[in-house]
């Protein structure tokens, strides 16, 4: 286990806060909540994701609700069941492809040299349409756009492709993948290396120094119920997401092999650095596969909670090659949390639970960033102000949303859901325990 730092991603240490200040009665291996006319409403649908909180446990929330009280309050604020997102699924006739899982699955036993393949692909499905150019105006290159579907899970996990504009025969191909836990891949098309950026009229403007340049670029929303994906159920772990994309390249470069050919790569940032070697990993167990794949790309990965909370402080207080921006005191008071900070993390590492690793987060993150964060300056940026606190420090955020909530836009690109958001906060937060 990994300590999911929401913090990192989404910068909102105050909102990713804390959890209850519980009562106990007795020995009982299990917490007996008391008050609970004002805790029922967040621990049972926080019991329903991580079972009961065990007795050990109790003494780490008593201490973190203790020192952060208000954290403790905004977090109970953010508890709530799983929230299925509504979907209305488009008939067949809507697609221009369709490819069976359990034919490619039997496709691949009758090739095997084995006579063996991937039984868990029988469980999906992937559909593809093409994207008219000329309607959205994204980019002039060959675009496909559709849903992976886990039939027996209930997952849909959305995708868009561009053609590479210099030498699609030849020029590898990139899988992008946002991070959070719970960012749309979305954001990183329009905010960061896509075919077009979205202003604030909602008009888009070319980048000429996309990616798809000199390759072609899938961008997925994933996990599930994330962007324009969506599920009756969630997916609170890598190694479950890992599955979906081994099925998803799988069946893709299946459908289209002019492009399986070519070296391929998985390339994302922040929380994508849990997530892209498991990823990779998934797909370097099938020896018999049709990805070619050659790299991995992390950019300001979060890897390791317990390594990574270490240098906030250098980082923010001048030793980190940009003046410092918080008093003496303040660097001084990140120095005399981070032992507590890192002991609350191997306590979560070595327990493997939700009920010790969001005190950790809720700790660390107020603790370690909270500083920081009070100064206005831009987490992911310490050279400027957070223009946009409610979109992570970036208007364009907001922009992007509002496009994609677009309903010409979903329906040039058959998206099933009616409402898209950049990230789901739901989403990071089942994914502390990993």
């Amino acid at each position: 286990m990994r300590l999911s730092s929401s913090a990192l991603v989404l910068g909102a240490a105050s909102a990713v806060a804390a959890e209850q200040h519980v009562l106990t009665g007795g020995s009982s291996d299990k917490v007996s909540y008391t008050f609970a006319d004002k805790t029922e409403s967040w621990v049972k649908p926080f019991e329903e994701l991580y079972g009961e909180m065990k007795s050990e446990a109790k003494g780490i929330w008593d201490e973190v609700s203790m020192l952060m009280p208000d954290a403790i309050e905004a977090f109970k604020q953010t508890v709530t069941g799983p929230k299925p997102k509504p979907a209305t699924r488009r008939p067949d006739s809507h697609w221009d492809h369709i490819v069976k899982g359990e034919e490619v699955y039997k496709a691949k036993v009758s090739a095997s040299s084995t006579g063996r393949a991937d039984s868990y692909l029988k469980n999906y499905n992937l559909r593809a349409k093409s994207v008219d150019p000329s309607k959205l105006g994204v980019d002039t290159v060959k675009q496909y756009s559709g849903y992976l579907d886990d039939e027996e899970e209930d997952k849909h996990l959305f995708y868009w492709f561009f053609e590479s504009r210099n030498d699609p025969e030849n020029d590898p191909v990139v899988l992008w993948l946002n991070g959070g836990p719970g960012c749309s891949s979305l954001t990183g098309l329009f905010l960061e290396l896509g075919p077009s950026s979205v202003d604030k009229k909602l008009q888009l403007v070319n980048n000429p120094s996309a990616w798809n340049n000199n390759a072609s670029v899938i961008f997925l929303d994933q996990p599930v119920n994330v962007g324009y994906s969506y599920s009756s159920g969630s997916v609170s772990n890598t190694v479950a997401a890992g599955k979906d994309i081994y099925a998803l390249l799988t069946l893709f470069f299946q459908q289209f092999p002019q492009y399986a050919k070519q070296d391929f790569h998985i390339a994302g940032e922040s929380y994508a650095g849990h997530y892209i070697p498991v990823f990779a990993n998934e797909i370097l167990k099938h020896e018999e596969r049709n990805i070619n794949l050659k790299s991995v790309l992390i950019g300001n990965g979060l890897t390791d909670g317990l390594t990574q909370y270490a240098y906030y402080r250098p980082m923010a207080c001048g030793e980190g090659g940009h003046e410092s921006v918080l008093s003496q005191g303040e660097c001084q008071s990140m120095d005399n949390a981070l032992p507590r900070c890192q002991s609350l993390i191997q306590n979560c590492y070595d327990s493997e639970s939700a009920w010790s690793c969001v005190p950790a987060t809720i700790y660390c993150n107020n603790a370690m960033m909270g500083p920081y964060q009070r100064t206005g300056l831009n987490v992911y940026d310490i050279r400027g102000k957070c223009e946009d606190t409610s979109n992570l420090c970036y208007s364009g955020l907001g922009y992007i949303s509002d496009y994609l909530n677009q309903r010409s836009v979903q329906d040039a690109l058959g998206a099933e859901v009616s409402t898209y958001d950049s990230c789901n906060f739901d989403i990071n937060r089942n994914f502390v325990r990993w």
